[in-house]
């Protein structure tokens, strides 16, 4: 729940690090350029110059705007909602609903779904994958899961991740990172993975999610050793366990770290064109590399 404004120099005088003035237990390096209060993603609404906190947005604080003049923004320029994790909540419902869809169907489903490039499937006794023209698998690969741990896994990680990167980046951009960094995971299993080896899960998703949350971390000054740690963690289980895409994860990965760049280090002056610009770069390449792949299996 927030708390109301207090002093801004509140944690300086305890010692701590600064902490956000409506959210006490979250750390920030960032403060309202008006009234100097720390604020974190969350609450910092973006200004004409660095960024402000809703109480001085709502008052104007000096802008010779009326209140409603001054649109509340996140970091990177979007529209903040009441509701800064509907996305996240969204899709984890839906990882959540197509996991119960294949244990309901003894996983009959997940031939239909899953990520091939070019197998026989003995189930319809013929030829199935991306490379005969059902591209979609490369979209639906990164909803479905088979086993329990996995699910798991990917959606504490979707849930831990995904609130902080909505309330930066926005519901529309943060949906952006999510399906484009999870596509470029697909993409890069579809171009090595052997043609007839399936593969699934939103872990290049989480990756990307991942990545995008270190450059935004750093874009704040923040502590980068807890999420370069929990990175170099997930990079050694990705290359020693058995069983798992590292394509997935390494594409994904690639791909949240570029388009968060685009996304948070945009100039202002052409924000629009650059977010968007990254976004159209990344989809461009993932569908450059699939198409290569597809003319190389046919």
């Amino acid at each position: 729940m927030d708390q109301p404004p207090g002093n801004p120099d509140q944690s300086a005088a305890t010692g701590g690090p600064p902490t956000c003035y409506r959210h006490p237990g979250r750390e920030t390096g960032i403060r309202c350029t008006r009234c100097e209060r720390p604020i974190c993603p969350e609450c910092m609404v973006d200004a004409s110059v660095g960024f402000q906190c809703p109480e001085c947005v709502r008052d104007g604080s000096g802008t010779g705007h009326s209140p409603t003049a001054n649109q509340p923004r996140t970091l990177a320029g979007g529209t903040t909602a009441a509701d800064p994790r509907l996305v996240t909540k969204v899709l984890l419902a839906i990882n959540v609903a197509l996991f119960v869809a294949v244990m309901a169907t003894e996983s009959r489903l997940v031939g239909d779904l899953d990520l091939i490039g070019l197998a026989f499937n003995p189930q319809v006794n013929e030829v199935v994958g991306v490379a005969d023209g059902q591209w979609y698998r490369l979209v639906t690969a990164m909803f479905l899961h088979q086993e329990i741990w996995h699910i798991g896994f990917n959606m504490l990680g979707l849930w831990w991740l995904g609130p902080p990167l909505e309330a930066a980046l926005g519901r529309t951009r943060f949906l952006a990172l999510y399906l484009l960094s999870g596509l470029a995971g697909s993409a890069l299993t579809y171009l090595v993975a052997a043609p007839n080896q399936p593969s699934l899960g939103a872990s290049g998703a989480i990756f990307g999610l991942l990545g995008a949350t270190a450059v935004l971390m750093r874009r704040m000054n923040y502590d980068m050793k807890p999420v370069l740690v929990l990175l170099a963690l997930n990079l050694l289980f990705t290359f020693t366990w058995s069983g798992i895409a590292w394509e997935a994860h390494i594409g994904g990965l690639v791909a949240g770290v570029a388009l968060a760049i685009g996304l948070v280090h945009a100039p202002r002056k052409h924000r629009t064109l650059v977010q968007w610009g990254t976004c159209a770069l990344v989809l461009v390449v993932v569908l450059g590399v699939v198409l290569a792949r597809t003319a190389a299996l046919s």
